[in-house]
């Protein structure tokens, strides 16, 4: 498979061939590994993306600069053997959201600084998001409010990419998502973005950008954020429902080489989200569902040490992360809602997955590091990886290489997507939506 160009989706699109690029977001290094070492073996594009309350110029929650993971992307490729060309780096809800407790001016000053920073580490891929209210604001922004400022972000990432000789950068506008990793509750349904209000976004932010004299950008916006109606909460997963989201594929008929981003699309399964590639929802963004199987796979290893090693202990990396997250519950307090024995499951267990947060503390680390160099070369009996970790059968009966066991965890879901992105027997119903 050859690598894709994100400027390729919309032309093929619209030509009745449609495919998708999965949208890694994640600064998880196992997880990046298995991106890396995925694309290594099937040669396609990996776009790898950081959202702004993680990755910023004051470092965000991992501690980490754009430049830094920028680092961190290219070391960890070099290491899995995947050629530079293949990877794009995107910076995803670029905008004011980490300081929107600070009056606007000030909060998007930050955003600008951020933004910079990103461009400059060589980010090729730019979401464009200023819908938050700041300090005294509401909480949601109008379209035109909300595109003065994406402007403003925008002037500063063209002013970087020209000053530092890089090439300039393609964008994503539109802000109409999923509450980052999921809903904090059960659903029933989630409406598609209004189709009037998908346009009306698209509209008006041109206008301003050609009034801030952005003309020369204006065919750098590749993708447009909406809600094709998929999310997830803690425990439940609202899938994509095509009948339901008509009237905003229609939208694609006069867009260009415009197509969809969709955010929140963890857990959907190959069936649906083949269908959103299909109808036009080209980047797929995965995220939580990533670290999801990851602690998966490392709760199973963890289960499979206790029985096999007598002075391992009992399960004690969930006993660690337990310990973790009661102790620094501002992570997950305001999301979780039950009693004391719900509330332990789903900090262990949520969709949501917030517990993904807490890996990078040293506690966490030291208890990770530990799990796996006590199995490492440990000969693992097939029915006790049976009991624990079915799925890595293979790797039973012969010396155990838990980091890989790990990664190809997170593959079979990348794998997934990968699969979904190239439908077969797919045909893109652009002959319908010329309206």
């Amino acid at each position: 498979m050859n690598a894709l160009k994100l400027t390729d989706l919309g032309r093929l699109y619209r030509a009745g061939t449609p495919r998708g690029i999965t949208s890694v977001c994640s600064a998880h290094p196992i997880v990046l590994r298995a991106a890396l070492r995925h694309g290594r073996d099937t040669g396609g594009t990996v776009l790898i993306e950081a959202t702004c309350n993680q990755v910023n110029h004051l470092g965000g929650y991992t501690g980490m600069t754009p430049a830094d993971f920028a680092e961190l992307v290219f070391s960890l490729a070099q290491q899995e053997g995947c050629a530079r060309k293949q990877i794009i780096l995107g910076g995803d809800h670029l905008g004011p959201n980490p300081w929107r407790d600070l009056p606007a001016d000030k909060a998007m000053d930050q955003a600008c600084e951020m933004i910079s920073a990103y461009v400059a580490a060589g980010f090729g891929k730019l979401h464009l998001d200023a819908s938050m209210g700041c300090a005294g604001e509401p909480a949601a922004l109008d379209d035109e409010t909300t595109a003065h400022r994406a402007a403003r972000l925008a002037l500063r990432a063209e002013e970087t990419a020209q000053t530092t000789g890089l090439a300039p950068p393609l964008y994503i506008i539109g802000t109409e998502v999923p509450p980052p990793g999921g809903a904090d509750h059960a659903l029933d349904e989630i409406a598609p973005t209004n189709a009037t209000s998908a346009r009306t976004t698209l509209q008006i932010h041109r206008e301003v950008f050609r009034e801030a004299g952005l003309s020369q950008m204006l065919n750098r916006i590749i993708g447009l954020v909406v809600q094709p109606g998929v999310e997830f909460g803690n425990s439940n997963i609202i899938t994509y429902d095509a009948s339901k989201a008509g009237e905003l594929v229609k939208v694609l008929g006069n867009l260009d080489d415009l197509v969809f981003e969709a955010h929140s699309t963890d857990y959907q399964g190959q069936g649906p989200l083949s269908e959103l590639v299909r109808d036009g929802f080209a980047f797929l963004k995965v995220g939580p569902e990533l670290t999801f199987v990851l602690r998966e796979a490392l709760y199973a290893l963890d289960l499979i040490a206790s029985d096999l090693l007598p002075d391992y202990g009992d399960r004690p990396l969930y006993h660690e992360m337990e310990t973790v997250m009661q102790s620094a519950p501002e992570k997950w307090a305001h999301h979780y809602h039950g009693s004391p024995a719900q509330l332990r499951l789903m900090r262990h267990y949520s969709l949501s997955d917030r517990i993904r947060y807490y890996w990078c503390t040293p506690q966490a680390q030291a208890a990770v590091n530990r799990l796996l160099k006590a199995l490492n070369g440990q000969i693992v009996p097939l029915p006790l990886m049976w009991q624990h970790m079915p799925h890595a059968a293979r790797a039973a009966d012969k010396a155990l290489e838990p980091e890989n066991i790990l990664i190809e965890r997170v593959r079979d879901s990348l794998s997934t997507y990968h699969a979904a992105c190239r439908p077969t027997n797919a045909t893109s119903h652009i002959e319908d939506l010329t309206i």
